[in-house]
């Protein structure tokens, strides 16, 4: 499929660091919207747990329309091509996808948007991983680890930066460095694509299923701070 010079986008979004660096790398493209599947029980995004609330406030800091789409994991493509359908009858041309190297699932991607008529890139598509978190922390992105595998991961870090020094931790501990078999899920309150950023002002600690989950209870926006040499 030929894509028009800059062609229109939807952002398979998350909240994570991943999908947010497949948004600032995909250079050929203009994102103009963030697609995101949440819970039909719980309103919550599928993959991180994340809250509308706080996914709402990631699209007003980044200035894009954020369309949240409930499903269930048994109805999950059909709802998923509903809506990248409805996209496409809107003038959209691409979809936009954090995916680094699980090739079943991009496989997924792949089938289910030439149904449609939507043409998938993947920025990160094979990247070494190390270089992507680096790319991440230099570009200015700030990710808290907000959901993690409880027999993997120190409950001190949820809450805590993606920076220099969980990167060593997740080293050393022996698992993708990019939790990207689920060892655990980020949440991005800042970065070059965001005009506000995000600040948590109350968090709580919850534990379920196997998993820890870092809930921010009480989110709120700040004003950027302009740099002396801008």
């Amino acid at each position: 499929m030929k894509l028009s010079k800059k062609a229109k986008a939807f952002v398979s979004w998350s909240g994570g660091k991943d999908c947010c660096l497949a948004m600032h790398m995909a250079r050929d493209t203009e994102p103009i919207v963030l697609l995101n599947m949440v819970t039909e029980d719980a309103g919550r995004s599928m993959t991180h747990g994340l809250s509308g609330k706080a996914l709402r406030l990631q699209s007003d800091c980044i200035g894009l329309p954020l369309i949240q789409q409930t499903t269930t994991w048994n109805t999950y493509e059909r709802n998923f091509k509903d809506v990248a359908g409805r996209l496409k009858k809107e003038g959209i041309e691409a979809g936009i996808f954090g995916d680094i190297d699980l090739e079943e699932h991009r496989t997924w991607i792949e089938r289910v948007c030439a149904d449609i008529g939507i043409e998938p890139m993947f920025p990160l598509w094979q990247k070494d991983r190390s270089s992507l978190l680096e790319e991440l922390i230099f570009s200015g992105f700030k990710a808290i680890v907000v959901a993690a595998k409880a027999e993997l991961i120190n409950e001190k870090y949820l809450g805590c930066p993606v920076d220099p020094s969980f990167v060593e931790y997740v080293k050393e501990i022996a698992i993708d460095i990019n939790g990207e078999n689920g060892e655990y899920h980020t949440f991005v309150i800042d970065g070059p694509l965001f005009k506000k950023k995000i600040e948590i002002t109350k968090g709580q600690i919850i534990h379920k299923g196997g998993y820890i989950f870092y809930d921010m209870v009480e989110l709120i926006t700040k004003k950027k701070e302009i740099a002396a040499n801008e």
